[in-house]
């Protein structure tokens, strides 16, 4: 049995629907998703990581809670999304992070000819991450970069990128909630298949961020490593703490309110 047949039901974190799944079930499902259809216009698929983080914005932010009750895919990204699986009795190896999802799905790209587009980030920044992209998957076809920005009078500028450069993915790197709200916003009109929100993911690419070594990642530890290098984020953060005690709460009360 394959791993797009395996297709698994979401699970409830906190009311965040979260897909238990692993990268080979993830790039499964895109793949059945950009299978050649007769369909005059693609039907877009939003993907979203979801994170500790984006499930605590969720419950002060209805918008974003409402977006994340409604896209098409929702993988288990931070650990602290996988410890409240387990307590559930879903067992899973492995986050599925924006930072390796997307070099995979690059190798994917490459052998059917899917065409992705990079937007958002620093300057320069989407067209940094293309290039590292390319030079690993010599086949890849990047149909285009933008910086743009979630704000609505940059959404003329997009459109025009994205209807002149046809894309199958389209990689938006706003940042959350900003990346998903948008992709949401304008659903019927990003003439593309699919949709993910990736965060800071370009800035790794590009390697302008470094990432966390490999031991580390391994263990649990790379929230840590980012909170050294970066210790404006100890804010964000800073709600790690509450999630996990709301999820146990919200365990042992089997799940009510």
């Amino acid at each position: 049995m394959s791993a797009e047949e395996r297709w698994p039901e979401p699970a409830s974190v906190l009311g965040v629907p979260v897909h238990p799944v692993d990268y080979d079930q993830t790039l499964a499902r895109i793949r059945g998703w950009l299978r050649p259809t007769t369909a005059s216009a693609p039907v877009l698929r939003h993907i979203c990581t979801v994170n500790p983080e984006f499930i605590m914005e969720a419950r002060r932010n209805r918008q974003f809670h409402t977006v994340l009750q409604h896209t098409h895919l929702n993988v288990p990204d931070g650990v602290g999304v996988l410890w409240a699986l387990r307590r559930q009795g879903i067992r899973l190896t492995a986050r599925v992070t924006g930072a390796d999802l997307i070099p995979r799905l690059a190798q994917v790209a490459a052998r059917e000819g899917w065409r992705m587009f990079l937007l958002g980030a620093g300057p320069g920044v989407a067209e940094r991450a293309a290039g590292r992209l390319r030079a690993a998957n010599p086949d890849l076809r990047i149909s285009g970069t933008f910086m743009g920005s979630p704000r609505e009078r940059d959404w003329p500028a997009i459109q025009r990128q994205l209807r002149d450069h046809a894309s199958d993915i389209l990689l938006v790197a706003f940042g959350h909630p900003q990346q998903d709200l948008w992709i949401a916003r304008h659903q019927t009109q990003l003439p593309v298949s699919i949709a993910i929100g990736v965060g800071g993911t370009f800035d790794f690419l590009a390697g302008d961020v470094r990432r966390a070594p490999l031991w580390m990642r391994r263990i649990g530890l790379e929230w840590l490593f980012r909170l050294l290098l970066q210790p404006s984020r100890w804010r964000r953060m800073s709600v790690l703490p509450w999630f996990a005690l709301l999820a146990l709460i919200h365990h042992r009360r089997g799940g009510k309110r």
